[in-house]
């Protein structure tokens, strides 16, 4: 199974359309990611990433419900360790 997660981007390098790249923040870890596919996306927007590529644009409410999801989950893993 693949997962998409949402990250802020925090800065937006190299103009070129395939070029492209940003840092992207996803909970204080920051990685490098390619931004072809979101053109319209700039610093201080959320983007939807996927094995090292933006595929989409969501706003900041969106990103929160998937980072409370993603908490649940971890919550939910912790619980059935300790079963």
């Amino acid at each position: 199974m693949c997962l998409a997660i949402p990250g802020k981007i925090l800065q937006v390098t190299n103009d070129d359309a395939l070029l492209r790249t940003g840092q992207v923040s996803f909970g204080g870890i920051v990685k490098d990611v390619n931004l072809a596919y979101v053109p319209e996306a700039g610093v201080g927007d959320y983007v939807v990433v996927h094995v090292g590529f933006a595929i989409s644009k969501l706003d900041e409410q969106e990103a929160q419900q998937v980072f409370e999801y993603v908490k649940q989950m971890d919550e939910l893993m912790e619980q059935s360790d300790g079963n």
